[in-house]
């Protein structure tokens, strides 16, 4: 009986059908586990929040079982898993590999206790954040008045150091935000950007100076109801892990990083659009400037419990670590 047994299992995420991640990640996902269990898990998608709720709630709904399985970011509910939101600060993030790989490691060093409630998938990043604005920004006093979304508390602290007021609200809001002027631009990485048509509502992509010339990512959770997982018989339970973690981490890698690419062609292929860097010397003024963000962040872990400087250095040194 348990050998035939199958299972559906909910998927819940925020983003539209027609988002790049749920496109080329969620949905190729869930075909594998189909095909590796020869059938016997469906995953069943709802996108667009079609099982009811908000964005913020998605971390809820799957501890409750409310969705078997979300596809959500731990940054829009700032204080759950603060210590994943380290990854957000800025100067950090090097490139996909080496912020995922890191991540695999950093969760099983500091975050066992904080995925306890749950299942955890898969945690993994985007290929990196930058400015997408209807102003142009050449130096760090331009952000001095913009009112800019942002997708996380890190982001809205960064902003509010840079003179900027961020405007901290989910992805699907941003569109008439734009339109009606509540907000002048947004931080973000390319590939999601079509899904919003920032190439249309905004003329200027702006990163930093290199080696490091993106913002920051946001961090992304694969979660499982953990008494759903738990309830899987041995061979379906082997399917999952064979498709979880560390063997998940390289699909996610090459996925972000290749609709990272496509989402850029589309940006560019607007001719009113500029892509610009700011200067080594802006980029340092920058860097000067959203250093109280560490100390904040720094003291927030430590409130916690956690020793924050220990935690943020070694989030840094995975980083550094894989990007080798």
């Amino acid at each position: 009986m348990a050998a035939s047994q199958e299972v559906t299992l909910r998927l819940h995420t925020f983003l539209p059908p027609v988002a790049n991640p749920v496109k080329h990640f969620l949905v190729p996902w869930s075909r594998k586990v189909e095909k590796d269990s020869k059938g016997r898990i469906k995953i069943r998608l709802f996108p667009s929040m079609q099982l009811g709720g908000k964005p913020t709630q998605l971390l809820q709904q799957v501890r409750d079982g409310v969705a078997d399985i979300v596809w959500a970011l731990p940054g829009f509910t700032p204080g759950v898993m603060p210590k994943i939101e380290v990854f957000e600060l800025p100067f950090l993030h090097r490139n996909t590999r080496s912020t995922v790989l890191a991540l695999q490691d950093y969760v099983e060093m500091h975050m066992k206790k904080d995925f306890e409630p749950y299942h955890l998938l898969l945690a993994h990043t985007h290929a990196g954040a930058l400015f997408m604005t209807k102003a142009p920004i050449r130096k760090v006093e331009d952000f001095k008045g913009m009112k800019l979304r942002s997708y996380s508390r890190t982001n809205a602290w960064i902003l509010e150091a840079l003179g900027a007021a961020p405007v901290q609200t989910p992805l699907p809001a941003l569109v008439p935000m734009l339109n009606k002027g509540t907000v002048t631009g947004s931080i973000l990485p390319y590939e999601i950007a079509p899904a919003v048509k920032m190439q249309d509502l905004t003329n200027y992509f702006t990163t930093l100076a290199p080696p490091q010339p993106r913002l920051s990512v946001a961090i992304f959770t694969l979660l499982m109801n953990k008494a759903k997982y738990e309830s899987l018989p041995a061979d379906l339970k082997k399917v999952i892990d064979a498709n979880a973690g560390r063997n998940l981490a390289p699909f996610a890698i090459e996925v972000w990083d290749r609709i990272e690419v496509s989402g850029e062609k589309v940006m560019r292929s607007k001719k009113k659009n500029k892509f610009e860097s700011l200067s080594a010397a802006e980029t340092a003024k920058f860097k000067k400037k959203v250093q109280p963000v560490f100390k904040r962040f720094e003291k927030l872990l430590d409130e916690k419990g956690a020793n924050g400087a220990k935690v943020i250095a070694d989030a840094e040194a995975l980083i550094a670590k894989y990007a080798k």
